[in-house]
């Protein structure tokens, strides 16, 4: 005995560009004060050193130089920028 099982058509899957849009907005907005802090950071470890605050918290190891901080606060910038644009509109983000 052969049963055969038939299926009714399901819905389509639409393929559309920039589904994601709200999303890279959403952490592009995280992203920014979390630059912003890490920018903070890079300039308390530059005063500590030229001894124009206290210590700084992280007394050593790889997050206790500026440079580290600066770079992560550009690098979180720099994110934070493309998201902003991927989900900023419509056909101005591929261009």
């Amino acid at each position: 005995m052969l049963v055969r099982i038939r299926f009714g058509m399901g819905p389509t899957v639409a393929r559309r560009r920039g589904k994601n849009r709200r999303v890279a907005s959403a952490v592009a907005a995280l992203l920014t004060p979390f630059g912003v802090i890490s920018f903070f950071l890079a300039f308390w470890r530059v005063a500590a050193d030229l001894n124009w605050a206290n210590s700084f918290a992280i007394p050593s190891g790889l997050f206790s130089h500026w440079q580290v901080w600066l770079g992560g606060a550009a690098l979180l910038q720099t994110c934070a920028h493309i998201l902003n644009r991927y989900g900023g509109g419509g056909d101005t983000a591929a261009s």
